[in-house]
């Protein structure tokens, strides 16, 4: 075993141990939430809901975390499924997806993170600059009014369109076979991952962007899967914590977007492992500019709807 294999596998166990004490903080806290909100439901004598979670987000959750598996993404399908159903408010998408998707997410990084030998240090200072990120864009999205929170949403369902296009249309960046990044390419991955971590809190997902520039830094595209996933296992709680902190999500769905996805996470890396998905990542593509043109038109009308009113 070389040096720098014995090293991957020690940042291994300890990205490991570092996901599984996040899951349960997350847990704590979601459980700490979900407690408090039954006991003001039943003080003030009114049925008790926030334990259960909608149909609706239950097959939200399957639907998206088993393209996600795939990586088709769930970030931009959820907000897109959300808006067409009206099942949450505009303004409560970004904490409801961030929360909700966060167990599954975690699932995946178990599963996937020991996948590529990529160089330790890479790993683990992209990974903490996606958390800091992640950590100071939740802080800001949730104090964030319903109108900014639907140009952001809907902008950043362009960007992430048209990140999924050069995917498609063959147009890729050429691919390279390292594994390891130095000096200032290591410098710009840190930067690059650290404004993901940010965006993913209005809802750009992490995957395309960061194997997009992995890819023009001349790294293997493999190594982008356990960056992504552990980025996204460790991001995702923090975020999550601030989300919960504010109250603005949806709390039924939730609930159905976290046990409808970790089933679908198990079943799409075990089971069916890979599919065919060109076609289903076209369909989101469409899906995805039509919710970014509907939230833009939204705030729009309701900008002029409050000027009237002024």
């Amino acid at each position: 075993m070389t040096p720098s294999t014995a090293a991957f596998i020690d940042a291994k166990v300890l990205l490991l141990i570092a996901y599984g004490l996040s899951a349960v903080v997350y847990v704590w806290y979601l459980v700490r939430d979900f407690t408090r909100r039954r006991r003001a439901e039943r003080e003030a004598g009114v049925p008790i809901t926030t334990v259960a979670p909608t149909r609706g987000g239950l097959a939200t959750g399957f639907l998206t975390n088993f393209f996600d598996t795939l990586g088709v993404g769930s970030y931009a399908p959820t907000t897109s499924i959300f808006r067409f159903w009206k099942m949450v408010p505009d303004e409560q998408i970004p904490g409801t997806m961030n929360v909700g998707h966060t167990l599954p997410t975690i699932v995946e990084a178990f599963i996937f993170t020991q996948l590529v030998p990529i160089d330790a240090r890479t790993l683990i200072l992209m990974i903490v600059a996606s958390v800091a990120g992640a950590w100071m864009g939740a802080s800001v999205v949730a104090s964030w009014p319903r109108r900014v929170v639907q140009i952001a949403m809907g902008s950043a369902l362009f960007v992430a369109a048209a990140l999924m296009l050069p995917g498609l249309l063959n147009m890729m960046p050429a691919t390279g076979v390292a594994l390891s990044l130095t000096g200032w390419k290591l410098g710009v991955a840190i930067g690059v991952n650290f404004v993901l971590g940010a965006l993913m809190t209005v809802g750009i997902g992490l995957y395309a962007p960061c194997m997009i520039m992995m890819s023009l830094l001349g790294m293997s595209p493999t190594a982008a899967y356990p960056v992504m996933t552990g980025s996204c296992a460790l991001l995702m709680p923090i975020a999550s914590i601030r989300f919960l902190r504010s109250g603005r999500f949806n709390a039924r769905a939730l609930l159905g977007l976290l046990a409808g996805g970790i089933p679908a996470v198990l079943i799409a890396a075990f089971l069916v492992k890979s599919l065919p998905v060109t076609v289903v990542k076209w369909l989101v593509v469409a899906i995805v500019m039509y919710t970014a043109t509907g939230l833009l038109r939204t705030a729009a009308r309701e900008r002029a709807a409050a000027a009237v009113a002024a």
